[in-house]
Formats: C-alpha cells, sequence, structure tokens
C-alpha cells in the first residue's frame, strides 16, 4: 500500500487569520548547505483559499516543475520579496544567521508587510513583527512552501550565471553543493574569491 501523500495547505495561516492577524506571510531559504554562492530567501502572501495544485517542498520538485510553479505563485501572490545574503555576510554571521538575514530581508519587501510571518525550521530571529518556526514548514505551510520555490529557484538561476563566469567549476550542475566534483575543481582551480564560503571545509 502507498504511503499518502500530504500536500502543504494553508491551516496554519487560517488559524492566524482566525486570531485577528490582517496579512500572513510565509518565508523560507536556499543554499544553506552549498560551499559556493549567496543564500537566497523568499517570503510571500497568498490570496485567503489559494489553491495551487502540486506546490510542495521545493526540493521535492523538478527543476523544470519549480519554474513553472515559480511564475504561477507569482502571478497569484498577493506581493512577494525575494533577497539574499552576501558570500562574505555568511562568513562573518555564519549561514545560519545569514540565512535569517536573507529571511528577514525578503520579509520587509512585502507591501503590505505582513502582521505574522511563518518561518520553516526551528528558528526565527529578530524579526520585527511577530514570527512563527515551523519545523517542516515547507512541507505543511502554503505560503512558505511556495516561497521555498522562489528562493529555490532564484539561487538556481544565480548559480547559472556563476556557471557563465566559471564554466570550469560546474555551477550548473551541482548549485555549489559539496559533490565529488565541485571539490576536484576547488582542487584543480583553487576557490574563488567572492564566490566560495571560506566559513566552509572547502577541500576534502
Amino acid at each position: 500500500m502507498k504511503p499518502i501523500k500530504v500536500l502543504p495547505d494553508i491551516t496554519a495561516e487560517e488559524e492566524y487569520y482566525a486570531r485577528g492577524y490582517a496579512v500572513v506571510a510565509g518565508t523560507d531559504e536556499a543554499g544553506r548547505g552549498p560551499l559556493a554562492g549567496r543564500v537566497y530567501a523568499a517570503a510571500c502572501v497568498l490570496p485567503r483559499g489559494a489553491k495551487l495544485p502540486g506546490l510542495c517542498d521545493s526540493k521535492k520538485l523538478t527543476a523544470r516543475a519549480r519554474e513553472k510553479l515559480f511564475d504561477i505563485i507569482v502571478g497569484v501572490a498577493v506581493t512577494y520579496g525575494i533577497a539574499y545574503a552576501t558570500v562574505e555576510e555568511i562568513d562573518s554571521l555564519n549561514i545560519l544567521n545569514a540565512a535569517q538575514l536573507a529571511m528577514r530581508r525578503a520579509v520587509e519587501m512585502l507591501d503590505p508587510l505582513p502582521d505574522v510571518v511563518l518561518v520553516d525550521g526551528n528558528i526565527a530571529r529578530d524579526f520585527r513583527m511577530l514570527a512563527v518556526p515551523i519545523v517542516g514548514g515547507d512541507a505543511s505551510s502554503l505560503s512558505i512552501a511556495a516561497a521555498s520555490i522562489l528562493a529555490k529557484v532564484a539561487r538556481d538561476r544565480y548559480c547559472l550565471e556563476l556557471d557563465k563566469l566559471y564554466p570550469e567549476y560546474g555551477f550548473a550542475v551541482h548549485k555549489g553543493y559539496p559533490t565529488k566534483a565541485h571539490y576536484e575543481a576547488i582542487e584543480k582551480y583553487g576557490p574563488i574569491p567572492g564566490v566560495h564560503r571560506n566559513s566552509f571545509k572547502l577541500y576534502r
């Protein structure tokens, strides 16, 4: 018997609307694990009652499916924002704090600003409105899942630009993650200043 596939819904969002909050957003990041590149984040507010068939955690979708959903989300969102933290910020703040910074930046781009933001993970740090961490939020909350798609697609597009600049490193394939091919490229050509994260272990 196949397991039942549970898709994200608006239960969490509706809980806060029922408490009297007027604008509920979701936020998520992409790119905490790679050896190179910015960490991206997105935030979005979906219309109440929104239905986005096929939307789930971005990591469970193909690149083509994510690109298609990106356009759909941008088209239906009440408001959305996409931001990032730089490699320099990652190295100076650490990746967790940099990811939180990127999420705060994405939230601050929203218009109207939310009264409450649902944050994927177990930490929600220094937001200026009520911020509620939800572990596994990208698999349970529709607005967090939508934000995960926006962040992932934005970061993948950024990696394709890196690939054009540094084709010998293979960013179009590994997206900066610690693959065998990526380590071999670093060993052969050295880390790229401003691209590789010096606070990460860059050599095997």
